[in-house]
């Protein structure tokens, strides 16, 4: 199969920790033919989506420049690859938006990685909020002066972010007393300018936040990111550390509960985020997880994942 996937630039990869390079390399070493470009090369002729895009070599290696050969850009026709993995990394901004309305074009042409109706749809962090009975306490404001009454009504202490925040950035956990309360608020809303959200905090989440990779509403693994001394993120790209996982009936009841609503907006690979057996984020443009769980497990997970994805791309060619 031609497998197109929609990237940064490659040189930009943290190839250790990076699932689209892992499962490009899976690709590779399956036989499949892999392309790749970057959402500036995204375009359409007519109503015929289209992509400039470079044939790539993917090999094992620990760095960009020994894990990519590509080929000179050729332009092709999305309808005429098997597969279009959007995999560019938040944040989602006007680029990005523009980009699901070429990739809408595809539709029905070809598998689409996650489909762009609901990339637009399901804000990765508004989205949990479609199941309350999953989440903890969750208030979403402009306000700074809700934001200080919402820290009191849930005990004293609050996690702050972005609305469309992303790898753990512009996150803070407030504890009512902190002198730096009120400048925290102003900051993350911007003096009132944008909204931000605050979740109640769970005690849990020194213990690790757990990630939970999904295809096609099935779980294929999971990974525990436990924060850093003196650090409240769990983020492994900020000094978080993964440590080996296993599902439990809270994390079951919580797939189960999200799995038709995912298969709903088309979204096929994701990650959800779960803290003490509450759903806190629905990771849907470039979710990550699958080379640490592949360490900690000592288990193939990019085969597994692509496996699937072929399966679902073979199925809709015979459908």
């Amino acid at each position: 199969m031609r497998l197109l996937f929609i990237v940064d630039p490659l040189e930009r990869l943290a190839l250790a920790g990076d699932t689209s390079y892992a499962l490009m390399l899976a690709a590779a070493q399956a036989g499949h033919e892999v392309l790749t470009c970057q959402i500036e090369h995204l375009g359409l002729e007519h109503d015929d989506p289209i992509a400039e895009v470079v044939s790539t070599t993917v090999l094992e290696a620990a760095i960009p420049d020994e894990a990519f050969r590509v080929g000179k850009r050729q332009t092709v026709r999305l309808g005429d690859v098997e597969m279009v993995l959007m995999r560019k990394d938040p944040p989602f901004d006007v680029s990005y938006l523009h980009a699901t309305w070429i990739l809408e074009q595809a539709r029905g042409k070809t598998l689409l990685v996650n489909d762009p109706r609901g990339l637009r749809e399901l804000n990765e962090h508004l989205t949990v909020l479609r199941f309350p009975e999953l989440t903890p306490p969750t208030l979403v404001t402009r306000s700074t002066r809700r934001l200080d009454a919402f820290l009191h009504e849930q005990g004293g202490t609050i996690v702050v972010k972005p609305v469309d925040g992303f790898g753990g950035l512009g996150i803070f956990v407030v504890r009512a007393g902190d002198l730096n309360t009120s400048s925290i608020f102003e900051t993350a809303t911007g003096g009132g300018s944008r909204w931000t959200l605050a979740q109640r905090y769970l005690p849990e989440a020194v213990h690790g936040d757990k990630r939970i990779l999904l295809v096609d509403g099935e779980a294929v693994g999971a990974v525990l990111r436990v924060p850093a001394a003196q650090e409240a993120r769990g983020n492994l790209h900020v000094g978080g550390r993964a440590v080996k996982t296993t599902l439990d009936a809270h994390d079951q009841r919580i797939i189960a509960a999200i799995a038709p609503t995912l298969r709903e907006y088309g979204q096929i690979l994701v990650g959800i985020d779960v803290i003490g057996g509450r759903l806190t984020e629905i990771n849907i443009t470039s979710p990550t997880g699958v080379r640490h769980i592949a360490a900690l497990d000592q288990r193939d997970v990019a085969a597994d994942v692509l496996g699937r994805l072929i399966a679902a791309a073979t199925a809709r060619t015979h459908a």
